[in-house]
């Protein structure tokens, strides 16, 4: 063989393997096949690829829950109280193997995966990489598995984001397409880990879009069911708590939610304010103590689950107690405050993994502690302990993580009940209440702006009042000539006087009812001419009839018009003939002046 068989050159050049010969055409055919599809037809299949997400993601988060348990069963063994070597080795020497995993390997598989979500819709056009899903699939199941106080809810949502992210591309979506497939999967992925479709749909809408959005909205509640049909296939039926049956309250008991509500929104704050205050100073520290930190979270939970083992990991079991009333209200109390010290330890280490089942689980600890204490001092109360620190899951959620929305329905789907709804809404709203009143900013907009990011807020688009037309318009600002009526002489002379001497007032032709024209000065002077006003309107020079505008609608539906016509006439919803006013793109810019100065 000659030597330059061996050359680099001749083998760059030398034609591929038929394996991968084959393996190109497959591919070439594939990708021009899905293109001819779906670039055809591709928002009525959008809906069909939501159902098949929806699969992926259950299917993927199945195997998640799977791999946690086992993890856990390995490095904690089977009982619910690990025994005292386990208890403090795990968490800390698997906290050095997930600090090299994140440093080295899985860098993108950092933080709860929420924030992350939300950053690949705005900033990265719904682009998540599938070695994220990879590694948060494997960094996140060693984390919780291992007894780190964290969730998979936050994960799998990210997860589920992924694994559409790389269907869209693989199907060589449009890239509007593949922006809005990511919130879909986001929803498939949380509805899997939290076996509560209904909710996935309000947070994703809540927290990761943050606008009711009818193009998407179909897809996201067809990818959150069919994944929570998947995961029931294979897990169960059951929710993730044996709700006991919850009895409608009654009306003097709201006082005892008012101070459930108050407690949560203390806790909630002090929660994000540790978070808020203590991150920035952790980012700052020197880089080679990022591989230390998970392990030192680590050996710091696995000291506090030397007394309190309950505060391992996700801690689903303990809360299902809790909602039996199987816990003195001493003991909750303690874990409720040492459950928000591991998730602070854990969270803040940069261990990666969720806030939702912590947030879920002090909030149970609190509710019940405070309901049995509620019923110490007050026997008359008839609400259960386990009602309370029911209430008190959708209280936390709504204060700390501030999607009161969410907590409500959250908190229906797991009681299977609306005799809850009534008492979460008092409950979880003054927590929110307090929450907002002290910390200006929301914990998922905290975050991320500490990252750098500036991600559109939740909170703020809610609070924001919509534009509309009548806040532009100008009323009475336009000169009507109706040629169905006879037009008298003297008036019409003034119109055009009016016209000629102030030109911005636009003088409108009602050319029959619901059509309007405008008229220009040629138009003015031969109606001045013309005796036969009344059959005028086929003789303007307008381009055609102007669109039409109602004082409820959108700014953003006036700016389209705007362009091609320099005035737009508002008319009334139940009479078309009828003006209220008209709108020119300068009334635009002045209302939007003066909406800043306000």
């Amino acid at each position: 063989m000659s030597d330059t068989a061996y050359h680099p050159q001749s083998l760059a050049d030398a034609p591929p393997p038929a394996p991968a010969r084959l393996r190109d055409r497959v591919r070439s055919f594939w990708q021009s096949w899905t293109q001819k599809i779906f670039g055809e037809r591709e928002n009525e299949l959008f809906l069909v690829l939501a159902v098949l997400i929806g699969i992926f993601s259950g299917l993927a988060v199945v195997c998640f829950r799977v791999a946690i348990e086992w993890v856990q069963f390995v490095l904690l063994g089977s009982s619910l109280y690990p025994s005292f070597p386990r208890v403090i080795l795990a968490p800390a020497i698997t906290g050095l193997g997930i600090a090299v995993l994140v440093i080295y390997a899985f860098p993108r598989s950092r933080g709860s995966g929420v924030n992350q979500t939300k950053a690949a819709v705005y900033v990265s056009n719904g682009y998540i990489p599938f070695d994220t899903v990879i590694g948060k699939f494997v960094v996140c199941a060693l984390a919780i598995g291992s007894g780190q106080s964290l969730g998979p809810e936050d994960p799998s949502l990210q997860m589920g984001a992924g694994i559409a992210s790389k269907i869209g591309r693989y199907l060589r979506l449009s890239q509007a397409k593949i922006r809005l497939i990511a919130p879909v999967g986001a929803a498939a992925g949380l509805a899997a880990a939290f076996n509560a479709p209904i909710s996935s749909v309000l947070f994703v809408i809540e927290e990761v879009i943050g606008t009711w959005s009818a193009g998407v909205l179909g897809a996201i509640v067809l990818a959150a069911v069919s994944s929570a049909i998947t995961m029931r296939l294979f897990l169960g039926n059951e929710s993730l708590f044996r709700v006991p049956a919850v009895p409608a309250p009654r009306p003097e008991e709201f006082l005892a939610y008012a101070v459930l509500g108050i407690a949560g929104g203390i806790t909630s704050l002090l929660f994000t304010k540790w978070i808020a205050y203590a991150r920035p100073k952790i980012l700052a520290l020197p880089r080679w103590t990022h591989y230390l930190l998970p392990a030192a979270a680590g050996l710091i939970i696995g000291i506090m689950g030397i007394w309190f083992p309950q505060v391992l990991g996700a801690g689903y079991a303990i809360i299902d107690q809790a909602l039996h009333g199987e816990f003195a209200w001493q003991l909750l109390m303690v874990l409720a405050g040492m459950k928000l010290l591991a998730t602070g330890v854990s969270f803040l280490s940069g261990t990666p993994g969720g806030m939702f089942a912590p947030t879920l689980f002090i909030g149970a600890m609190l509710g019940g502690g405070i309901g049995v204490i509620e019923h110490h001092f007050f026997p008359s109360i008839t609400t259960s302990v386990g009602m309370f620190a029911l209430v008190g899951m959708g209280t936390l959620f709504g204060g700390f993580l501030r999607v009161p929305i969410t907590s409500v329905f959250m908190v229906i789907e797991l009681s299977g009940s609306y005799s809850a709804a009534l008492p979460v809404m008092v409950s979880s709203l003054i927590a929110y209440l307090i929450a907002r009143q002290y910390q200006e900013v929301a914990l998922f907009d905290m975050l991320t702006r500490q990252d750098g990011l500036i991600l559109p807020s939740v909170e703020e688009r809610r609070e924001q009042e919509p534009f509309l037309v009548e806040d532009a318009m100008r009323a009475d600002a336009a000169l009507v000539v109706r040629p169905a009526e006879a037009i008298d002489d003297d008036l019409l002379r003034q119109t055009v006087r009016q016209a000629e001497t102030q030109p911005d007032i636009p003088v409108l032709l009602r050319a029959r009812m619901g059509e309007w024209r405008l008229l220009d000065g040629e138009d003015l002077q031969r109606l001045a001419k013309d005796s036969a006003a009344p059959h005028v309107a086929s003789e303007v020079k307008s381009k055609g009839p102007l669109p039409l505008l109602f004082r409820d609608e959108s700014i953003e539906e006036a700016m389209r018009w705007l362009g091609d016509w320099p005035v737009i006439p508002v008319v009334n919803r139940a009479d078309l003939g009828q003006l209220e006013g008209v709108i020119t793109f300068q009334d635009v810019l002045k209302a939007v002046r003066r909406a800043k100065a306000e």
